[in-house]
């Protein structure tokens, strides 16, 4: 790791946040990340059908958190059970295609209330 001051007397080597040593003389355990997860039956999920340029059908659905749901793994049970592709803006799930019932009982059977 190279720093901006490196070598000069303004150099201010970092610093561990828990034990205040240098980073190289640190010996604290790394901190494990928790994500803490709400289970799907406390959330709600909004599907709709929007028409995008050239009449193109897609499936938006929106309510689900990002931190509390792990989103990437929602999205390819919902790709996989309808057979089209799909992606992840703004944290809202976007499946190709016109697939409101298909992907409302999808999140039916994982857990999730469906509006």
């Amino acid at each position: 790791m190279t720093r901006l001051f490196a070598g000069t007397p303004f150099d201010i080597p970092p610093k561990c946040e828990r034990c205040q040593e240098l980073v190289e003389d640190c010996e604290c355990p790394p901190t494990p990340k928790v994500v803490a997860r709400l289970p799907p039956e406390s959330q709600v999920a909004k599907v709709r059908v929007d028409r995008r340029k050239h009449k193109r059908m897609i499936t938006v659905v929106s309510g689900l958190e990002e931190p509390a749901t792990d989103l990437p793994d929602v999205l390819s049970k919902l790709k996989a059970a309808c057979g089209a592709g799909g992606t992840i803006k703004d944290g809202d799930l976007e499946i190709q295609g016109d697939h409101a019932a298909r992907v409302k009982s999808t999140l039916a059977e994982i857990g999730y209330r469906v509006k």
